[in-house]
């Protein structure tokens, strides 16, 4: 069958356009199969990475019809009806949160520095004599993290990264949860420190789901956001944030009342229950705007099933218990 392929070309110098690129293709090649293809036979100016063509070295991301994915990995077939004429088009185009190269190269430095900012390698604290050995339980914990392939799909998908350029990103965050989980670490402490850091840590995330969406690994970098900022809010040696004040004021007035009370949620997490008078100030400008606007709630009622809702708290904190 026929399918276009619109690819977005570009560089640093140029204006960005479409150009389009017809072939014949099978339903079961490769979207590298077809870059290759418009390379080898078409035009040889198109500029693009691949490696292993495998799905293993993580090279050939890009976005195809504006979702990042490896190339590799995805069939025409996925994109396209062979029986329907107009959906025989595919959009090509590079992953983002990163400076443009050529084409659908980016400059992948940025993904690599913040790689580097969450220490990424074992620290043992001595010089070994001989390895540190493993058992295969303490083993198996690595397996979902150790997945990951740096492919930069979850970067260029983070909706953190485009309001906030210095959150790490979650590729980085998942690799700080292998760390975590591995029993030859013992900086666990000062990692947790550092990952509770303002916003460029795990308090930056946004929880919008994409990373997990897209990661062709099933690494899940949320989840592995997730772990790390429960392993933080059980640290009783670390200086209570207000990122740490949030997510503790936000489950418990959701097992309390089934939804948030807003007349306690800011007072608690802005206000640190009165302990904190500039936070406490910060609030009456916005106060003021509600009550002008009759937006104030004077009264709060728990939602239907707030028990249910307590129950289910509960059995979360039981299986993340459980999991250590």
């Amino acid at each position: 069958m026929q399918v276009t392929f619109k690819i977005l070309r570009q560089s640093p110098t140029s204006s960005q356009n479409f150009q389009e690129y017809t072939l014949e293709v099978e339903k079961g090649n490769t979207i590298l199969d077809c870059l290759n293809k418009i390379k080898w036979e078409v035009d040889g100016s198109l500029s693009f990475r691949k490696n292993c063509r495998n799905t293993i070295c993580g090279s050939c991301a890009i976005k195809i019809n504006g979702v990042s994915a490896l190339a590799c990995k995805e069939n025409v077939g996925q994109y396209v009806i062979e029986e329907t004429s107009t959906q025989r088009e595919i959009t090509l185009s590079p992953l983002g949160n990163l400076p443009l190269i050529k084409d659908l190269v980016v400059d992948m430095q940025n993904f690599w520095q913040h790689l580097e900012t969450i220490t990424p390698y074992v620290q043992t604290g001595e010089q070994p004599e001989r390895e540190f050995r493993q058992t295969e339980l303490e083993r198996a914990k690595l397996n979902q993290t150790s997945n990951c392939i740096s492919c930069g799909a979850c970067y260029s998908e983070c909706n953190a990264k485009i309001v906030n350029p210095e959150f790490v990103g979650p590729h980085a965050l998942a690799k700080a949860q292998r760390l975590l989980t591995d029993s030859r670490d013992v900086a666990t402490t000062e990692r947790l420190s550092e990952y509770n850091e303002g916003l460029s840590g795990v308090w930056g995330c946004t929880r919008c789901y994409q990373c997990n969406t897209v990661c062709p690994m099933e690494v899940e970098p949320m989840e592995q956001i997730g772990r790390i900022k429960q392993q933080i809010l059980e640290q009783s040696d670390l200086e209570e944030t207000r990122a740490m004040r949030h997510r503790r004021v936000l489950v418990d007035l959701v097992q309390e009342g089934g939804w948030i009370d807003e007349r306690k949620f800011g007072l608690l997490v802005v206000g640190n229950n009165f302990k904190d008078i500039q936070g406490l100030a910060s609030l009456f400008p916005l106060g003021i705007r509600m009550l002008l606007h009759g937006k104030f709630p004077f009264s709060f009622h728990p939602s239907q099933g707030a028990q249910e809702v307590a129950s289910l708290i509960d059995s979360v904190r039981a299986a993340l218990q459980a999991e250590k």
